[in-house]
């Protein structure tokens, strides 16, 4: 069978067994797995290797933060991303700084979810469109002065107008002639200067001083 290869996280048996079956219906999604004991998702990853992991934000004994933050800190380096009701700005905020690939809702349409987790194994990173202003204000109250541009090199600027059209490190990399690892650099210095905390601010950032023309996500 073809398709991405995810994990499955939720706590809601039917919920989890009905979306399952909602994201294989076109076959661009295949569901290796699931559960709903976060206890079990480390074995199951490296039992199945998936492409990325689908979880729910708040799940008994352990919330999808904690969870993703312990798995990043065990060296999983697949895209995560967090599948929840919860539209509250904090909880928005706390999942891209631990370093979620996405943030989606469960009121999302299956095809939506598809798109959002085939982005993010690309190296995207993908938040529901309800949340799009929510990510502004975090912004807004982040990053009050377009004076932080100023702080920004002709190259950093080039790359965060990238970076606003939700591309890659390799495909910025292609497209500039550098080398992946002086895209990384180059990506780290200007969240630092923008005192930023992932791809996905930068790339709103630069949405909003008119860097680059906007892109819902």
């Amino acid at each position: 069978m073809s398709g991405t290869r995810i994990i499955l996280v939720d706590d809601h048996t039917l919920f989890r067994k009905g979306l399952a079956e909602l994201l294989e219906r076109d076959g661009a999604m295949r569901v290796v797995a699931m559960t709903g004991n976060p206890g079990e998702v480390q074995p199951l990853l490296r039992q199945h290797n998936p492409d990325a992991l689908l979880m729910d934000l708040n799940m008994p004994g352990i919330d999808g933060i904690s969870l993703m933050q312990q798995l990043k800190g065990e060296g999983f380096g697949l895209p995560i991303l967090i599948l929840t009701v919860s539209e509250a700005e904090d909880d928005l905020a706390r999942a891209l700084r631990a370093g979620a690939n996405g943030y989606l809702l469960k009121s999302m349409e299956p095809d939506e979810v598809v798109d959002a987790v085939q982005r993010a194994v690309k190296g995207e990173t993908a938040v529901a469109p309800a949340m799009t202003a929510k990510l502004v204000n975090l912004l807004d109250a982040k990053n009050s002065a377009t004076s932080l541009l100023d702080t920004l090199t002709q190259r950093e600027r080039e790359i965060l107008t990238h970076l606003a059209k939700g591309e890659s490190n390799k495909a910025i990399a292609r497209q500039l002639d550098i080398s992946y690892d002086t895209v990384k650099l180059h990506v780290r210095h200007i969240l630092a200067k923008l005192n930023l905390s992932s791809r996905v601010e930068a790339a709103v950032f630069a949405v909003e001083h008119k860097l680059a023309p906007g892109k819902r996500g």
